[in-house]
Formats: C-alpha cells, sequence, structure tokens
C-alpha cells in the first residue's frame, strides 16, 4: 500500500511537470508588459556597423542604434592680440543619443549634449516616412531647412567651428516640418516655435508668458535644393533658403533680436561680433543661396546669407549679411559623398586603408553693421586652413589655423579695446581710434585642435 502511494506521488510529479513544460512551450510567444498587457515581440539581432552599435530585427521592422560623439578641444592663441586670450583646452561636445526606427515607418530620435558640465537638449523629435520612402514628416525639436553649413552634423563638417556667416542661421527650434527628395532635388517647409535647447532659454519663455502673456512667436521656412548633376563621383548643388520670423520670447529683451557670435573657438569666449538688443522689432527675415560640389576627392561649398531686421514705430530696417567659401582635398585617393536626402556632405570614404589626409581652406567675412540704422555690430573676415587625418570611419584628428581681423566696431557692445587712441592708449570706443581704415579692430591668429571619436 505504501509503494502504491509513492508511485502514486511520482506520477502525479511527473504529470505536472510534463503539464508545466507544455504551458510553457504553449506561452512561449507570449509577453505581458511592465503594464500588464500582452505585447508583440521581435528577436533582436546585435551588430556594430562601422563602430556604432546596432540592434535590428529580422524583418527591419525594428532597429535601436546609440550615435554618440566625444570631440576633445585644444587652442593656442598669439600673444599679440588687443584684447589677452588665454590658451585652454575643453571639451568641446559631449553627445550621447539613441535612435530608433519603429513599426517600419516611424523614426525617434533623443539626442543631449553633456559638455560644459551641463545638459542641453539637441534633438527631440517623431519622424514618419512614408511608404515611398521619399517623404517624411518631422514633429519636436530639430534644426530647420536653413543652411548648408548649419545643417550638416557637427561630426562631418570640414573646419572645428563653422564659419561666423553660418552663426546667422536659425538652428534647433520646437517644430513640424516636411521633406520631399529625389535623385534631383530637394523640397522642404516647415513652422517653428521657441527653442528649448538651453536652460536660459526656457526660463526666459516660461516668464514671459507667466508674467505677461506673452506669445511666444513663430517662425515660417523653407529651402529648396537642385542638382542639375548627380551620381557615385559628382555632384552639383544649387540651393535657396528663407525664412519669416516674428520675436520669440527665448530673448531677453521682448520684441528684440540680436546677433552675437563667438571667433571660431569655444574656448576664446570673447563675442567680439554683437549688434546688442536691436529694439521694436516686428519681425525678421532672411535668405540663403548655396552652391556646392565634389568631384571624387575634391569638394567645394559656398553660401550667402541676408538678413532683414524690420521695426516698428517707423524705424528703419536693419541689414546683415555674410558669407564664405570653402574647398578641401583628400590626399590620399579618398572620396567625398553626399546625403540625397538631407542635402549635405556626408562621411567620406577613406582613400588608404590606414586612412586618408584631408586639406582644406575658407574664407569667410560677416558683417552686422547698418551704419543708415546706427547698429554698429562689427564685421570681421577669417582665413581658415584646416588639416584633418581620418583615422578610420569613427575617428579623426583635425587642426586648424585661422586668422581672423575684425574691424573697429567689433568691441564686444563696447567690452573689448578695438585700437589706440590720440595719447597711445587702448581705446574701446571705434570714433577714438586712430588707426587707419582697415587697421583697426583686434586681429589675431589661433591654432586649435580636435580629436574626435564618433560610437
Amino acid at each position: 500500500m505504501k509503494n502504491k502511494f509513492y508511485a502514486l506521488i511520482i506520477a502525479l510529479f511527473l504529470y505536472s511537470i510534463g503539464s508545466y513544460a507544455q504551458d510553457v512551450k504553449k506561452n512561449d510567444s507570449i509577453r505581458i508588459n511592465q503594464y500588464g498587457r500582452e505585447v508583440k515581440w521581435l528577436s533582436l539581432n546585435g551588430e556594430a556597423q562601422d563602430g556604432i552599435l546596432n540592434f535590428t530585427s529580422d524583418d527591419k521592422s525594428y532597429s535601436l542604434w546609440f550615435d554618440n560623439r566625444i570631440q576633445f578641444d585644444g587652442g593656442i592663441f598669439s600673444n599679440d592680440a588687443l584684447n589677452p586670450i588665454g590658451n585652454g583646452a575643453t571639451i568641446r561636445r559631449a553627445r550621447f543619443a539613441i535612435k530608433a526606427i519603429i513599426w517600419n515607418n516611424w523614426y525617434g530620435e533623443l539626442d543631449l549634449d553633456f559638455s560644459g558640465s551641463a545638459v542641453e537638449l539637441k534633438d527631440a523629435y517623431v519622424k514618419y516616412t512614408f511608404d515611398s520612402g521619399d517623404l517624411n514628416i518631422k514633429a519636436g525639436h530639430f534644426r530647420e531647412s536653413f543652411g548648408l553649413e548649419t545643417n550638416t552634423t557637427s561630426r562631418y563638417v570640414t573646419f572645428i567651428e563653422r564659419s561666423l556667416s553660418s552663426k546667422l542661421d536659425p538652428s534647433r527650434h520646437l517644430g513640424i516640418q516636411a521633406n520631399h527628395w529625389k535623385d534631383k532635388y530637394i523640397l522642404s517647409g516647415g513652422a517653428h516655435f521657441n527653442t528649448v535647447g538651453e536652460l536660459e532659454e526656457v526660463t526666459l519663455s516660461q516668464d514671459a508668458n507667466k508674467d505677461f502673456g506673452l506669445d511666444e512667436g513663430y517662425a515660417f521656412t523653407g529651402r529648396v535644393v537642385y542638382r542639375p548633376i548627380i551620381d557615385n563621383d559628382k555632384v552639383l548643388h544649387l540651393g535657396v533658403a528663407a525664412t519669416y520670423r516674428t520675436p520669440q520670447t527665448t530673448a531677453e529683451v521682448p520684441n528684440s533680436f540680436r546677433y552675437s557670435t563667438r571667433s571660431y573657438s569655444s574656448i576664446n569666449r570673447k563675442k567680439y561680433i554683437d549688434t546688442d538688443d536691436i529694439l521694436n522689432v516686428d519681425n525678421t527675415n532672411m535668405f540663403d543661396f548655396e552652391l556646392a560640389g565634389a568631384y571624387k576627392g575634391l569638394m567645394f561649398q559656398s553660401e550667402y546669407k541676408i538678413v532683414n531686421v524690420n521695426r516698428m514705430d517707423d524705424l528703419s530696417s536693419v541689414n546683415i549679411d555674410g558669407f564664405y567659401a570653402q574647398a578641401g582635398y583628400l590626399l590620399f585617393g579618398g572620396k567625398y559623398n553626399y546625403n540625397k536626402a538631407e542635402g549635405e556632405f556626408t562621411r567620406i570614404s577613406r582613400g588608404k586603408k590606414y586612412g586618408d589626409l584631408e586639406l582644406a581652406f575658407r574664407y569667410d567675412y560677416v558683417d552686422a553693421n547698418d551704419f543708415d540704422a546706427e547698429v554698429y555690430g562689427g564685421s570681421a573676415e577669417g582665413y581658415t586652413f584646416g588639416l584633418n587625418y581620418h583615422f578610420n570611419p569613427n575617428v579623426k584628428f583635425m587642426v586648424n589655423y585661422v586668422y581672423t581681423n575684425n574691424d573697429r566696431y567689433a568691441n564686444g557692445k563696447g567690452k573689448l579695446y578695438i585700437g589706440h587712441d590720440l595719447n597711445g592708449d587702448l581705446t574701446k570706443d571705434p570714433a577714438d581710434v586712430i588707426e587707419t581704415n582697415g587697421n583697426g579692430g583686434d586681429d589675431f591668429g589661433m591654432l586649435t585642435m580636435r580629436l574626435e571619436m564618433d560610437f
């Protein structure tokens, strides 16, 4: 009797194990998420794609990847500048980005910058691409479709810092934008609002809403690119962009516009070009004209920009403009590549397994003076010589020598020396400068370096 009892217990135990195994096999395709909902699931394949970690499903309907970047910069400045500049080093960018494609057509991106011991929101948007593959709509915080150099990611810009004239461009703002492209053209357009990238700008906008009930402002921006020549080895790029903008509440002073920029370095914190706050602004409109091209290992790129600041109360408008022209050549037989969907140059193809050496030159000029409107923001020109070594798809070393020539009005809102007075003393007042035209202003050279890794 006792043995029969044990046999029954063992039989029941074996039956329960078999039933459990059947249930596990039966429920192997069921997943429950943290919210108690049954969800569909896919197995992912992990791989490194040119050093970028990527997880993709077998049917390619889902992908998730990281897009991180470190840029370590250093700068040495000439010691004969009128305003002393300290040499130094910095982390120019420390970016952490997660990007994903889900359900085939939906794309999401979150991109943060941790340089400067502060977190800054760069990109945060959702994009839907239609089945045709050549039309998408995106909404969130991203770069407006204005400016070839501005829209080229800092991973692939030719020089360590963008040109002074490109600092006129609107950059990242909240908005919604549509993009359509074919081999020969690109059409982009969108409506945009405030930026939410930096805490100071967000605080100003929130206070303007809370304290004064001010509208945050809006903009309409569009870009057209035409490519009469395009194939694997060569491209000719013609583009035009325009934007209409009302004053934004991210400005320190309501209904104002201000253009200011540093001089080719994030280490030198002085802003020589600065219009200060232009008051009583009704709207601004900007135009950008692009001409660029490449043939195998040779590339050229240029833009001309115009800004019109239209003021109220019968005040005259303020006009600012600038341009740059640059060229590059890959010495070891590499090739410049062009992104047809974005209308910009992308990562190069190296000519040798061990890397490629890029030689580049740029001239740029910006004029923030409008004497008729009594705005004296200063003008400047820069000569930049660049030498970039591309070790592999992820690592490069950049060296730039820049000589910048500021005029006598580039005094950083009256804070910087621009020449000498009759007594031979340094002065910040353009009216007191005794140097002849073309010789006033703080002119100096700099040697800057960058080690970059994208992963």
